[in-house]
């Protein structure tokens, strides 16, 4: 797998938050940023499989 370039702008509060919730993790504001993303993805991905197996099973 590849990596690509994503570029963001955002206002200063939000850059300042993000620098503050990843330096309590040790992280840089990048990492902090792709962990969050992929967790989101996971989260996203885990609810679809979730709906699917109810409608599998008839579940309401």
């Amino acid at each position: 797998m590849g990596t690509s370039v994503l570029s963001l702008r955002i206002d200063g509060e939000l850059l300042e938050r993000l620098r503050h919730h990843a330096s309590k993790r040790g992280m840089s504001v990048q990492d902090y940023v792709v962990q969050t993303l992929i967790r989101d993805d996971f989260d996203e991905r885990f609810q679809t499989a979730v709906e699917e197996t109810e409608k599998f099973y008839g579940v309401t």
